[in-house]
């Protein structure tokens, strides 16, 4: 394989589960929840597939158990900010500091241990083609499946009723509720899906990214995923440009630091989450674009008549 070939690889390697935990986040903050809670999702999701795949030996049985935990850690999200209407912001980091916690902890027994892969699918004649073969025919699984959830969320939030149904109530729940919509139902759905994807996104990390347990490992990806989300400006094919754009910054300071560019480490391992500062900066300075897609109830809570 070709140093090109090899780079276009990686970089989509990199890509994969920050586009997965940001399509994600953009359902739930399409429905006006802002969970910061997605670090949290993402390296439970890691632990549980990394256990479940190392226990069975079997990795798809690992990236289910990935999408379980993430699901299941966003409930006691939901439960806390939609029934009890605690404060979104300090719920969501009060969540990832329990996933980083918890993961350790449950992960503890598993460092060190040799990982199971998931392995590259392979089309025969079509994966040997140059550039193309490999990157469009020849990656793991998880690849086609967070390509698959950008158009299915792409179509899902603008050509389907219940879409329109979510994106109303991210824009107004109050009328939402007096139309007879089922706010909290919808609410609870999105928060689910977005800890699903979140969990799948860990279960690349450990499965298929670094087919190991490190405590950790997301690395501060949760945070560059809910970026993302604003980078993007809430939308699906913005969101999947967003994150091979950061993914080829990720994969380029290790590749600057491999051919001995005289900067110091260190500021190149802190170029993805520079990068992300100055896109939010910059983002920021639009107040115009701000103000137009954000969902206007993002982060408020609802209390429903009782």
């Amino acid at each position: 394989m070709g140093i090109t070939e090899a780079i276009i690889l990686t970089i989509a390697t990199a890509a994969t589960p920050l586009l997965i935990a940001a399509i994600g986040e953009l359902v739930v903050e399409r429905s006006g929840i802002l969970n910061l809670g997605v670090e949290g999702m993402m390296i439970m999701g890691a632990v549980g597939g990394f256990a479940a795949a190392n226990l069975t030996g079997n990795p798809w049985l690992g990236v289910l158990v990935a999408i379980i935990f993430g699901a299941i850690t966003s409930l006691a999200f939901a439960f806390l900010t939609l029934s009890l209407a605690a404060n979104q912001v300090a719920t969501g980091l009060a969540l990832t500091i329990l996933g980083l916690g918890l993961s350790g902890l449950l992960g503890e027994p598993f460092v060190g241990q040799a990982g199971v892969k998931l392995t590259n699918i392979s089309i025969p004649v079509l994966t040997d083609l140059p550039i193309v073969g490999p990157l469009l025919f020849g990656q793991d699984p998880i690849f086609y499946m967070s390509i698959a959830l950008v158009i299915g969320v792409s179509w899902f939030l603008f050509n389907s009723r219940a879409g329109l149904t979510l994106r109303s109530i991210g824009d107004n729940h109050i009328s939402a509720h007096a139309l007879g919509i089922p706010v909290l139902r919808y609410r609870y759905l999105a928060v689910m899906f977005g800890g699903a994807c979140a969990g799948l996104a860990g279960g690349h990390l450990s499965l298929v990214y670094t087919p190991q347990w490190v405590e950790n490992m997301s690395a501060g990806r949760g945070w560059i995923a809910l970026a993302l989300v604003v980078f993007a400006s809430w939308r699906p094919a913005r969101v999947l440009a967003g994150a091979y754009l950061f993914g080829a910054v990720s994969i380029g300071q290790l590749h600057a630091q491999a051919l001995g560019v005289a900067v110091p480490p260190q500021l190149l391992t802190a170029l993805p989450y520079i990068a992300t500062i100055v896109v939010l900066v910059l983002i920021s300075q639009n107040t115009r674009l701000t103000l137009i897609n954000t969902p206007a109830m993002l982060g408020r809570p609802f209390v429903p008549d009782r």
